[in-house]
């Protein structure tokens, strides 16, 4: 259902908008990504809920801003 344009604001469909659905899949591509690790530097840190984040080879846990650390 989600195509290259819109990504994963395609659940939207035609509401809210254009301008808002965009900046919704911005945060989207952001938070889902993969960041890197302050504690081993590899690029595994991966979000866990909003402000937490674990390094899947290390183990270190800590907290950061609500999308990205």
């Amino acid at each position: 259902m989600a195509t290259k344009k819109v990504g994963s604001a395609g659940r939207f469909g035609v509401r809210y908008g254009r301008k808002i659905r965009k900046r919704v899949a911005d945060v989207e591509v952001i938070q889902k990504a993969k960041h890197e690790c302050p504690g081993c530097g590899k690029m595994i840190l991966k979000r866990t809920s909003q402000g937490v984040y674990e390094c899947k080879k290390c183990g270190s846990k800590f907290t950061g801003r609500a999308y990205y650390p």
